[in-house]
């Protein structure tokens, strides 16, 4: 009897019947926690829903997706409506889901978040604790699975872009139980080694269990304590993980950390080739000028005839050289000693006048003094009478037998009053 051979595509459509028809897989009730979560661009959510020993592969369309409340995230617990069906083109079994509530949060992502703050708390993710990433690096430390798609990217990336940069590729477990003491070892070694300017720590998407060890605490402290700079590239755009906020500075993704790690050849090219032009034109603008001036000077008329360069120097310095002379110790001394001779005559032919003045004022005194002298008129026989030390004025004055002095201008004579003869009047 010939064998019959069915082809994969009959085989798929006759599991895809049994799933079909099977009331107990038409509407079903899960709960589960969600892992790898994907929203599509056209709204469609791709998971994985997980307990601690099974998995199972989710898909909600957007027609269901929309009417979702909450945003779904990894680790989160949910309970869900739908149907299981079997994808003819993977072969793959999977539930499509039509409803979807949040029941809580999952252990995973508890843990995550008490993490998350326990670091926050102690500081290792303040900005102050961040180093700089080196603008030009002369080698990067790639710590990744050497097998994996990430470390082709990031070789690629920084070929094309920097290919001066030296690569060392440290070979790093990035899953599973391993994991994290695998990327502490390396990291050290990589500060131990001193041969890189920065690492690149980082792996491609997967579920929140794949990519767990870059949320342990013991690999959030080896990227603290690194004195290298390190660019946390781990999973896709929208996967946050511990080591993404202790790190110096996060990638989107291991591609993206390589973009970030070193420059674009090309634009430092444009910007080397508008720094050349710029810097010749700047030397033509000083040469033009240079030439401009030269021309000025050579047909001056102080190039011509350079003597008058000196001309004014000249008779500024004759000027200065007479006032030296003016202004010197010696001359300023003559004319102090002229001057004081001067001075000198001037005050000896004052004293002189003074003195004349005052001789001539001193005769004059004495002259009016000597006419006024009593004894010069007693000397044309005047005399003066004195009763008791009293000069007498008047008859009226004196009495018969009264004593009286007479001065005479050569002698006193004493005599008595004998009889006074009154004047009429």
């Amino acid at each position: 009897m010939e064998q019959t051979f069915l082809t994969v595509t009959a085989l798929t459509k006759y599991i895809k019947y049994k799933f079909d028809h099977d009331k107990h897989l038409k509407h079903i009730y899960l709960k589960g926690e969600i892992s790898n979560f994907k929203h599509h661009s056209r709204g469609h959510f791709y998971f994985t829903l997980k307990d601690d020993k099974a998995q199972i592969s989710a898909i909600m369309f957007a027609s269901h997706s929309s009417k979702i409340t909450f945003k779904p995230i990894d680790g989160m617990s949910v309970e869900i409506e739908g149907y299981v069906s079997v994808y003819p083109a993977s072969g793959q079994y999977q539930i499509y889901v039509n409803k979807m509530n949040e029941a809580g949060k999952g252990d995973l992502y508890i843990a995550y978040e008490k993490l998350k703050k326990d670091l926050q708390d102690k500081g290792l993710f303040e900005q102050s604790h961040k180093q700089p990433i080196p603008r030009f690096p002369k080698s990067i430390a790639v710590l990744t699975s050497p097998t994996g798609a990430a470390v082709r990217d990031i070789i690629h990336i920084v070929n094309r872009r920097y290919p001066v940069a030296n690569i060392i590729v440290y070979p790093t477990l990035v899953q599973g139980e391993y994991a994290k003491d695998s990327i502490v070892k390396q990291i050290k070694k990589a500060n131990k080694d001193g041969l890189v300017d920065v690492i690149i720590l980082g792996r491609g998407g997967g579920s929140i269990e794949d990519l767990w060890p870059f949320n342990e605490e013991t690999v959030a402290y080896a990227i603290y304590e690194s004195t290298l700079p390190i660019i946390s590239s781990v999973g896709h755009e929208t996967d946050f993980t511990i080591s993404d906020f202790v790190a110096d500075l996060r990638a989107p993704t291991p591609s993206g950390g390589a973009e970030i790690a070193v420059p674009n050849q090309v634009e430092l090219l444009q910007h080397i080739e508008q720094l050349r032009a710029k810097s010749h034109h700047s030397i033509q603008t000083l040469l033009k000028q240079k030439q401009e001036r030269l021309e000025r000077v050579a047909t001056s008329v102080l190039f011509r005839d350079p003597l008058r360069l000196i001309e004014t120097q000249t008779r500024q310095l004759a000027h200065l050289d007479e006032k030296l002379v003016i202004l010197s110790p010696k001359m300023r001394l003559k004319q102090y000693r002229i001057d004081l001779n001067n001075y000198q005559q001037r005050l000896h032919e004052r004293i002189r006048n003074i003195v004349d003045r005052k001789g001539s004022q001193y005769e004059l005194a004495l002259n009016r003094l000597e006419l006024l002298n009593p004894l010069s008129i007693m000397k044309k026989g005047y005399s003066v009478i004195e009763k008791e030390g009293n000069i007498i004025k008047s008859v009226t004055q004196l009495n018969e037998k009264d004593m009286i002095d007479v001065k005479l201008h050569d002698g006193t004579v004493q005599s008595e009053i004998k009889a006074i003869k009154r004047s009429d009047k």
